[in-house]
């Protein structure tokens, strides 16, 4: 494990680099790097009923390829994290729902990925579809990306709903991973029905014990997350957190 020096200015970090810097570093903080998945596991192994759709593990995101890092198409978390999604899946499911993952932990190294990609001001293959409203030149200055997201720690989650009576995603108003108002679960430009569905959303992973973000109607972390000053380096992969069989 290593331990970063302290940090002589704030820096923010965007837990899914998406919207507005979120989470501060006050100065004089430390944080730290960890390859320990010790306390990591499978998300599926612990939540059965969820459905995987892992971004960043394809190339439909805002980058345009598979991100560093995601090495298989699985979820990770810590298991604090994990047993606390349980309870949220179990209780929407009750209600017809069952809970659809875009992104869970996220390595540190598709992190540098992210922060790599937006200084290459020439690729904007998927500006239409992600940030058509911006100019790719901003997203530092904006916020939008930064060095590090809360995701490495372990306990964020981004995800929505799946309606088990008619096969298909809730419907919210908006894609994940949109940079712009669009994505603020309060915006005022979705209709009351997309509005109701991000809101029953939010209101479950709450009760969850869950921290909602005011810019990302997708975006979650667990309130209480065992890791608040750690940030993960091991790859998105099952062998990471499982044992081989002898």
């Amino acid at each position: 494990m290593t331990t970063i020096p302290k940090l002589t200015t704030p820096l923010f970090f965007l837990a899914s680099f998406t919207t507005l810097a979120t989470l501060c570093f006050a100065a004089d903080a430390e944080y730290k790097l960890s390859d320990d998945a010790s306390d990591f596991v499978v998300l599926t192994d612990v939540v059965p009923d969820v459905i995987l759709e892992i971004r960043y593990y394809s190339t439909y995101n805002f980058v345009g390829d598979r991100v560093d890092g995601y090495e298989e198409p699985v979820a990770l978390m810590t298991k604090e994290a994990a047993t606390a999604l349980k309870e949220v899946s179990d209780s929407l499911k009750e209600r017809g729902y069952r809970l659809k993952i875009y992104d869970a932990y996220r390595p540190q190294k598709a992190v540098a990925h992210f922060v790599r990609w937006a200084a290459d001001l020439d690729d904007v293959r998927m500006k239409p579809y992600f940030y058509p409203e911006l100019n790719k030149d901003v997203l530092f200055e904006q916020g939008y990306i930064a060095e590090h997201s809360g995701h490495s720690r372990g306990s964020t989650v981004d995800l929505t709903l799946f309606d088990m009576s008619t096969g298909k995603e809730v419907d919210m108003g908006g894609t994940f991973d949109y940079f712009g108002l669009r994505s603020h679960p309060d915006f005022d430009g979705v209709t009351p029905e997309q509005y109701k569905n991000r809101m029953i959303l939010r209101d479950a992973m709450v009760k969850g014990g869950f921290l909602p973000l005011d810019e990302e109607w997708w975006h979650f972390r667990l309130k209480n997350e065992p890791y608040p000053d750690t940030y993960f380096t091991f790859p998105v992969k099952k062998g990471a957190v499982q044992r081989e069989e002898e």
